[in-house]
């Protein structure tokens, strides 16, 4: 005989339910005491503290040890940025007013130049000069130039007047001792030669307008030195130059 498809289920539904009804009387009965509590204990565990991937247990130690710095070195250098070369200062040269200080050879041709200027003739100055492999240095003198001539070549008037007027007035102010010791050894004067003009005092700035005009000083502090005229003997006694210019 021939059972119809829904009969069958019915059957087969029936089955299944019995049979999972037998199981369940089955199994023994569990109390709600006997459910294990897998809340860990308070204090063990932080609450937020999150469980390494398995494979990064080694970053977790690692990242957890305090870092050390490394120590600094013994020896401390400065940056070479930082390191300045210094430059020792040149000690500025004493000026001199007392001629006294300066040796008699010296001071007989100081005088002597004096004396000369003092009667107006330019002409006086030439026994002065040396003549000679070793005569007097003068400006824009040509090799065959006489040296009194050259003198009157850069003086203001034609007979030399304005060249008597400077000797004088720069050989009354104090002087300088350059390059002691050496075979440059020579006294210089006016003192301006050998000291710059940005630490001349009030006092020293009204002698140096005694021998050149206001516009003369304005030129020498742009360019920053004395270019007037100046005069050296040296140790021996002997007139070495006259000159103009740096």
């Amino acid at each position: 005989m021939m059972i119809s498809s829904r009969v069958r289920l019915f059957r087969l539904t029936g089955a299944l339910t019995l049979m999972l009804a037998s199981t369940a009387l089955a199994l023994p009965a569990v109390a709600l005491s006997d459910i294990r509590d897998i809340t860990p204990p308070s204090g063990d565990t932080p609450s937020d503290t999150v469980a390494p991937l398995p494979g990064h247990e080694q970053d977790v130690i690692e990242d957890s040890l305090p870092v050390i710095p490394d120590p600094d070195p013994l020896i401390k250098r400065s940056d070479p940025e930082e390191v300045e070369s210094v430059e020792p200062e040149t000690p500025p040269v004493e000026v001199i007013y007392d001629i006294e200080k300066a040796p008699e050879p010296v001071r007989r041709m100081r005088e002597l130049i004096i004396e000369a200027a003092k009667t107006g003739d330019i002409s006086k100055l030439k026994p002065l000069m040396n003549p000679g492999p070793d005569q007097t240095s003068v400006p824009l003198q040509d090799p065959d130039q006489d040296p009194v001539d050259a003198l009157k070549a850069v003086s203001g008037d034609s007979e030399g007047m304005e060249i008597l007027a400077i000797l004088l007035d720069i050989l009354t102010t104090g002087f300088v001792h350059l390059d002691p010791g050496s075979a440059e050894e020579t006294y210089v004067w006016p003192y301006f030669a050998g000291k710059s003009l940005g630490l001349l005092t009030p006092r020293e700035k009204v002698e140096l307008l005694r021998i050149v005009t206001a516009g003369d000083v304005a030129e020498m502090q742009e360019y920053g030195n004395y270019n007037f005229f100046r005069v050296g003997i040296t140790p021996d006694g002997r007139w070495k130059f006259i000159t103009v210019g740096d």
